[in-house]
């Protein structure tokens, strides 16, 4: 997957129905605290999808600071504007950000990177557009190797699938490497000050939702009979069992990394 593709409207008030509270929300207070975002700042919010990093940024900023969101698709930035008409909203490309040099004393990324065809060109421009001193930050997910549920069911629905759909699966978790992204980082001119590791939840109403987001909502949809997810279900009852409650929903741990740095 890249920043290139497109949603509906549907999909964007979907995002920020059932995603935003079930799986992004509870970075947002993190990010602030990983970028040191205070009052009266000017804070750019990158890919910024339905805003709910953005409206937490115009409370920590305050009257006095100034909160922008960019995102690339515009049924996104709709949504967005709807829920808090008074911030800043703009269509752009995380590659070629519509901002001058040295703009924002905070630029943020939540759980988005994954999508950038190309992160070190979005790193650099985020470094690009935020005043000296000011920090980037990011958040992402960590790699399947680190998620002791996703990868174990990952790797169940892959014997399904087949190896050859891993990058249609394991999008999320591509950009987990945090030696890489800290020299990333380091090339785009930024001084890593903070990193931080810290397990999260990813919350489905049943297992039914859990594939809808997963299988059906997705690429993988045409790999797969119903006969097929029904095997991907039995195989997975023992792992999610212990993360199931009594009404059917799972909550299903998820660690992500946070790293901030610094402009000279």
């Amino acid at each position: 997957m890249t920043e290139t593709f497109q949603i509906t409207p549907e999909q964007a008030e979907a995002y920020e129905e059932f995603l935003v509270p079930a799986l992004t929300a509870q970075w947002t207070d993190p990010m602030l605290d990983i970028a040191g975002v205070a009052p009266g700042q000017r804070v750019l919010d990158v890919a910024c999808g339905t805003g709910v990093l953005a409206r937490a940024a115009a409370r920590r900023v305050g009257s006095e600071g100034h909160v922008v969101g960019v995102d690339l698709n515009p049924a996104m930035i709709d949504v967005a504007r709807r829920l808090r008409p008074d911030l800043e909203w703009r269509q752009g490309d995380a590659a070629v950000l519509p901002f001058d040099d040295d703009g924002f004393d905070a630029v943020l990324c939540q759980a988005s990177v994954f999508f950038f065809p190309d992160v070190p060109a979005a790193i650099a421009e985020m470094a690009r557009v935020a005043r000296a001193g000011g920090v980037v930050a990011i958040q992402t997910f960590a790699g399947l190797d680190d998620q002791p549920v996703y990868g174990r069911f990952i790797e169940t629905v892959l014997r399904h699938s087949g190896e050859d759909a891993r990058s249609l699966i394991d999008t999320y978790f591509s950009q987990g490497d945090l030696p890489a992204l800290r020299a990333t980082f380091e090339r785009a001119g930024l001084r890593v000050e903070r990193v931080s590791s810290r397990m999260g939840v990813a919350a489905y109403g049943s297992w039914e939702d859990l594939i809808e987001t997963e299988v059906k909502n997705t690429p993988l949809v045409d790999r797969f009979t119903d006969d097929q997810i029904g095997e991907i279900r039995a195989e997975s009852e023992d792992l999610l069992r212990r993360h199931q409650g009594a009404d059917g929903s799972l909550n299903l741990p998820i660690r992500a990394h946070l790293i901030a740095g610094r402009l000279p």
